[in-house]
């Protein structure tokens, strides 16, 4: 096995030397670097990590922990996380939790093991323990997405509250009154934030929400389906529709076709999160845009300026949401 040894002989310096060139801890001439790098390259060495780890108690690993990585808006997020990483030389660990409590407890005591830096958390479960764990983790800087900020910690997201709005007045717009809602679930912080803004336009225009139109589901395809079924059967259903993700509104097509109903003719649909499926759709959805791949990444490179170069955490960062206009709407 090629050591750091080898190198040194085989570039006619001191181990040292290699070991600044290798790390840049130090200004090594010119010359000297080139031989070193040629020396690296010709023997094919390869640094021990986990010797640099302990000697400098980092690794130069993120651990990342989601609900679930098959969602199509959390795998962009996890990509753009991804991405900061490979351009900053970091690698990152990603645990799937399944939102499960448990899980979640158990993963996390495996990211600490494995000595990661700094740690993102994608998740809206508020199981107590995991998060009097994560309060106890106070000297790790975190980074939490698609959730309520928390301790120590930066809170990365869009404004739902704007995206809310800015569906509701986009159907207003349209001459709709009646207007359904596909929610998520009643404790997810999002869907909260997505019904106060769309309630803020429609009582901006006098209209009033009528509850039995307001539909929880599990923002899932399947979930939305159900909740637009639910809807259709209504005595009088809505003639228009603000699916709180993408995916619903997925669901939401197939019930309404089911239904023998046309889109936009008899309902209109909009969406959030502007998945890259919802521009082939038939209709192309009507969305609000949230940027997946934005947020990830944006997560990364805080984190890892915050290691790299000490800059601050911001407490919260919000990203402005905007209408993305397609053909779902009349």
């Amino acid at each position: 096995m090629v050591s750091i040894k080898h190198v040194a002989q085989a570039a006619g310096v001191s181990v040292s030397t290699v070991s600044h060139v290798i790390n840049k801890t130090r200004f090594v001439a010119p010359d000297t670097r080139a031989a070193v790098e040629k020396a690296v390259e010709e023997l094919g060495y390869q640094p021990s990590y986990l010797a640099r780890a302990l000697k400098s108690n980092r690794t130069h690993t993120l651990g990342m922990l989601v609900t679930s990585s098959t969602n199509p808006f959390f795998a962009e997020i996890v990509s753009g996380v991804e991405e900061g990483c490979y351009r900053a030389g970091y690698s990152l660990i990603l645990c799937n939790a399944g939102d499960q409590p448990g899980r979640q407890r158990a993963y996390l005591q495996t990211l600490m093991q494995k000595r990661i830096d700094a740690l993102v958390v994608m998740t809206t479960n508020r199981d107590p323990d995991f998060q009097q764990e994560l309060a106890r983790l106070s000297n790790l800087p975190r980074a939490v997405l698609d959730s309520e900020p928390m301790p120590n910690a930066c809170a990365i997201g869009d404004d739902s509250l704007l995206g809310g709005k800015l569906a509701g007045q986009a159907l207003i717009e349209k001459g709709h009154d009646r207007i359904g809602c596909l929610t998520g679930p009643v404790n997810h912080p999002r869907s909260h934030d997505r019904l106060e803004g769309f309630e803020q336009a429609m009582t901006a225009a006098g209209l009033e929400i009528d509850p039995d139109l307001v539909v929880t589901g599990d923002l899932s395809a399947h979930g939305g389906y159900e909740a637009m079924v639910e809807l259709l059967n209504r005595a009088a259903p809505p003639s228009a529709v603000f699916a709180f993700n993408d995916l619903m509104a997925m669901g939401a097509y197939r019930a309404i076709i089911e239904r023998g109903l046309r889109i936009p003719e008899d309902i209109s649909v909009i969406g959030y999160d502007d998945l890259e499926i919802a521009s082939y759709l038939f209709p192309a959805l009507t969305t609000i845009r949230q940027p997946g791949f934005g947020l990830g990444l944006e997560a990364a490179e805080i984190l890892i300026g915050h290691l790299e170069r000490g800059e601050e955490l911001p407490a919260l960062i919000r990203k402005l949401p905007e209408l993305v206009a397609r053909d779902s709407l009349r």
